[in-house]
């Protein structure tokens, strides 16, 4: 606020009072001063901000969208061998992995805005509680300004005329400080703590308006980004549903390209001397433990997974004990990025990332390398968490995140000798001593 004057007092010298008449003007006067504080408002709250902070934009996809059957799927880093085409058998195939894709996106996105508002809601909180302490602070200083001025107020009294201008003076800077006045010159402990508790309180009142504009939109948007995943969930559902037959034909063909594809890339459960860490395993193991439970957008367990929410889960389960792993698709493979793996040298709990383009950010599914060219997933909404043949066509990197251990070797010729021979006879290989 404003101070509306700006006049300064001035010092003037007091004419000769009757003694008879001096004590009626003093009662007069200090009555006139305690009537002026008591009118005064003790807070007035600053006034309402005209416009909304700016509520943000929602995250946008990047890339473009490559379609089964169009132009070849360039694959990520660390994939393996040149560029594979995706394997389309039509337009309803293509169209299906479009909208599977655009799922997987609005899905990844809708828990980005899920974990945007949720951050909200705790600043609203942070905020209504430091508003609560501002106030509190403000009740207090007004309460020391009280007393200040009911002291002044009495030392006033006792003093010659000739000063009492001076008194008037302070009473009124502290008046103005109690209604929200910026005032100069403010000198006095009381007058001042009031100042800096005022201050403090419209301070934290912006900050409460602002967070509840914050949180207002970031609820808009989440409702507009689930109202546009329902949508598209929707659409894939009726596509699926409607086109049953031919789905088993396309999904039939499409297994046995997957299989061709990948026939390269079968290997034992061991790369280049290499097996997978007992924690990578472990994580396998609580994936299919999960086994034909259902699909569901941003579940985590313990009967429910979508994609990335089940990679999370298992990598979190006892025995794996990796919690760095983040939440969303996307973020998993950014994560792990450092560590992509080869096609040719896959090991069991590797993560293998799905994109409909050639960036990063259009990852929009996420499985598990179980072995033998089969991975463990939970695939879109009305589906359940499944062993499946992995998808070489479509895949964009595969990420280790645990690293490998060295594989067990074969035992040297001459103790596999023995022991053959042992177990011929039917004797059993006793210890060499020592020396």
């Amino acid at each position: 606020m404003v101070d509306s004057g700006h006049g300064r007092w001035q010092r003037r010298r007091s004419p000769v009072i009757s003694p008879v008449l001096r004590p009626m003007l003093w009662s007069a006067l200090l009555g006139a001063v305690a009537a002026a504080a008591l009118a005064t408002p003790a807070y007035a709250d600053p006034a309402l901000p005209t416009s909304v902070p700016d509520s943000g934009v929602r995250p946008s996809t990047i890339g473009t969208l490559v379609l089964p059957g169009g132009a070849p799927a360039v694959g990520g880093p660390g994939v393996g061998g040149a560029p594979v085409a995706n394997l389309g058998t039509g337009p309803l195939a293509a169209q299906i992995y479009a909208l599977e894709a655009r799922v997987g996106q609005l899905g990844d996105q809708l828990l980005l805005l899920r974990q945007k508002r949720a951050e909200a809601e705790t600043q609203l909180v942070t905020a209504e509680r430091d508003l609560g302490l501002a106030r509190d602070a403000l009740a207090r200083a007004q309460e020391g300004a009280d007393a200040a001025a009911a002291g002044a107020l009495k030392e006033a009294a006792a003093l010659p005329p000739g000063d009492f201008a001076d008194d008037i003076q302070g009473l009124s800077r502290l008046q103005r400080i109690t209604r929200g006045e910026k005032v100069e010159g403010v000198t006095t402990a009381a007058a001042g703590e009031l100042s800096r508790a005022s201050t403090g309180e419209q301070v934290a009142y912006q900050a409460l308006v602002a967070a509840e504009a914050r949180l207002k939109g970031a609820r808009d948007e989440y409702a507009a980004g689930e109202k546009a995943l329902r949508d598209e969930e929707a659409k894939l559902v009726k596509l699926r549903r409607d086109n049953t037959a031919q789905l088993i034909e396309i999904e039939r063909q499409q297994e046995a390209a997957e299989q061709r594809l990948g026939a390269g890339y079968l290997g034992n459960e061991t790369a280049n001397g290499l097996a997978a860490h007992p924690r990578a395993l472990a994580a396998v193991a609580y994936a299919k433990a999960q086994l034909g439970d259902p699909y569901l957008w941003a579940a985590e367990g313990p009967d429910r997974f979508d994609c990335s929410g089940l990679m999370w889960a298992a990598y979190r389960s006892k025995g794996a004990d990796y919690f760095d792993l983040p939440r969303v698709s996307r973020d998993q493979y950014y994560a792990t990025r450092s560590r992509t793996v080869a096609r040719t040298a896959l090991l069991p709990g590797d993560l293998l990332f799905f994109a409909s383009g050639t960036s990063w950010t259009t990852i929009h599914h996420v499985g598990m390398y179980v072995g033998g060219g089969k991975m463990i997933h939970a695939p879109t909404t009305g589906d359940v968490v499944k062993i499946s043949t992995v998808r070489w066509s479509r895949l964009y990197a595969a990420t280790r995140v645990v690293g490998a251990v060295p594989a067990p070797g074969p035992p040297p010729p001459a103790a596999a000798g023995r022991r053959r021979a042992d177990a011929a006879s039917g004797r059993r290989t006793r210890p060499a001593r020592p020396g």
